[in-house]
């Protein structure tokens, strides 16, 4: 069981082989119910391997694909014989998938060997495989295995980040906001795609008071796309009397309507 002042300490087999770091326990009265959090050893051994090398910060590799489960439903579609792997939705043109090969419309099955069945247990595996070489993906395109090797590299800064604290009267004004890149996203633990991302909140601010929150990644105003923190300084500048803003939280997409 993990009890208070375990967090932190070493999670064993009945062999004494270390599996995990415990982190805190699921309970609703303080008292252990049996249900506990830890720490893999493989996350932990990759951020030990990088904090030796001092890096200075921890890089994760980026596969540039987005991935959707495989349901009874669609693996039926599919001709699989029971609900595997994950279907590649989209692929980034610059990442490290398409420059495998892999192809929208692909099943991944595999990653090393490693039998995956969904997009957690993908992104988990092939994270946690460090940066540099390459990790081999099994794919199912139509009636073809296929094998792709793909580069285990960081993800990019296609764009300048270019922060900007946004200023004036308007229901952005005090946000801290940068451009949405693939290396942001895996910084903030948010989905890459364009637009910005709100960084930090000035206390006290007109933006704390709307709402906003840091994370927030700021899809339009008033049916206007923001693509970039310009785009935002600029709309933020009008005088308008109704916004109407559409942003995205925790994968969520939210719309609200503030007065001017």
């Amino acid at each position: 069981a993990i009890n208070p002042g375990n967090s932190g300490g070493a999670l064993v087999d009945l062999s004494g082989r270390l599996v995990g770091i415990n982190t805190a326990i699921f309970s609703r009265s303080g008292g252990s119910v049996g249900i506990g959090f830890a720490i893999p050893t493989s996350m932990v051994q990759l951020v030990a391997r990088q904090a030796a090398a001092g890096g200075g910060q921890v890089q994760r590799p980026y596969f540039g694909a987005d991935l959707q489960e495989i349901t009874s439903d669609l693996a039926a579609g599919l001709g699989l014989d029971r609900p595997r792997g994950v279907m590649v939705l989209n692929v980034d043109p610059q990442g490290p998938a398409a420059a495998a090969g892999v192809q929208r419309g692909d099943v991944i099955i595999s990653i090393d060997g490693t039998e995956i069945f969904d997009p957690n247990g993908f992104e988990y595996r092939f994270a946690t495989r460090g940066i540099d070489g390459t990790a081999r993906i099994g794919i199912l395109r139509g009636a073809r295995n296929l094998e792709a090797q793909v580069a285990l590299a960081p993800p990019p800064e296609t764009v300048p980040r270019d922060e900007i604290v946004i200023e004036g009267r308007s229901p952005f004004t005090g946000v801290r906001v940068v451009n949405l890149s693939p290396a942001v996203a895996e910084e903030l633990g948010v989905r890459a795609s364009d637009g910005v991302v709100i960084t930090g909140i000035l206390r006290g601010s007109i933006a704390e008071r709307v709402g906003f929150r840091a994370g927030d990644i700021i899809r339009s105003i008033n049916d206007m796309t923001v693509r970039s923190t310009r785009d935002l300084e600029q709309i933020a500048g009008q005088r308008l009397r109704i916004w109407r803003l559409l942003f995205e939280r925790g994968g969520q997409v939210r719309q609200a309507v503030v007065r001017g």
